[in-house]
């Protein structure tokens, strides 16, 4: 799949953002007044930055809107529902927390499940096509969430917290790339499959479908050597899960911290960038790409 660089953004920030918001409606941090004020602005600046940089990605910006009739059947139409309704009880619980000092737990912890939810729908969108045997396995919700709540406790200075939940996403994501590399071949997927000839003979293309560039590969079949796909996943696990663990490790001090989270989010762009490019879609098959 092409790695458009406004879907990378938005996996990354919405992920950390609505992160951080499920840790502030548990309560944690339990800060009031500026300090507060100052952990949720930054976690609505990531979620909302994250929801605003996606529909850069759309045809028509101004229909997205339109998503939101679809819930019955959209990943997509569930994800807007949920991130409106979470943005909005945490926005209400925010502005008791920081401007009268009141702590709904009920409410907090109604908005801690909506932003977990909405990274869950999230995922869903990818981890739901069959046609993207990569992504299509319950592994990568797990990813998420794991990645999201881990993300969220490193910003929200949860020390004893955060390790464990990167450690878990680290894991995760070793496996969802080891699985992820046979997951074409296993799918049983292959010309023949997909146009039923397989019975007559040995099917393959007799010539290109076309000899120009077109939508389908510009959109569906991006190509990554092996060689720096191997690269980026050791800059991927190095930056977003190994140097953020080593240094909540290490005795504590604001600048490690910006340091751990820096690294972090360097990290997840790389992870994010190689779950679009290192995609298979089937597509790919009928242009000799796979």
């Amino acid at each position: 799949m092409h790695p458009a660089p406004s879907v990378i953004v938005f996996t990354t920030l919405s992920g950390l953002g609505f992160g951080l918001l499920f840790w502030l409606g548990l309560g944690m941090p339990a800060s009031e007044g500026w300090v507060a004020a100052v952990f949720f602005a930054i976690a609505f600046a990531l979620s909302v930055g994250g929801l605003l940089a996606s529909t850069f990605h759309l045809g028509h910006p101004e229909r997205a809107v339109k998503a939101f009739s679809q819930w019955r059947s959209s990943w997509l139409s569930r994800e807007g529902i949920c991130a409106v309704a979470a943005l909005s009880v945490m926005g209400l619980y925010a502005a008791l927390v920081v401007l009268f000092g009141v702590r709904l737990s009920v409410l907090g912890w109604l908005g801690a499940a909506l932003s977990a939810g909405t990274v869950f729908t999230t995922s869903m969108i990818y981890a739901q096509l069959r046609t993207v045997p990569r992504w299509n396995t319950a592994l990568t919700p797990a990813l998420f969430l794991a990645l999201s709540l881990g993300g969220g406790a490193l910003l929200a200075g949860q020390v004893s917290l955060a390790p464990w939940f990167l450690t878990a996403a680290a894991a995760l994501q070793v496996a969802w790339w080891v699985r992820g590399d046979k997951a074409l071949l296993q799918s049983g997927t292959d010309m023949a499959s997909a146009t039923g000839l397989g019975e007559i003979g040995t099917v393959r293309a007799f010539e290109p479908p076309h000899t120009g560039n077109n939508y389908l590969l510009r959109e569906f079949v991006h190509v990554v050597g092996r060689k720096h796909a191997v690269k980026l996943r050791a800059i991927a696990l190095s930056l977003g899960y190994m140097v953020p663990v080593l240094v909540l490790v290490l005795p504590f001090s604001h600048l490690m911290a910006l340091l751990a989270v820096i690294a972090h989010v360097a990290g997840v762009a790389a992870s994010r960038w190689l779950f679009f490019a290192e995609a298979e879609h089937v597509v790919g098959l009928y242009y000799g790409k796979r």
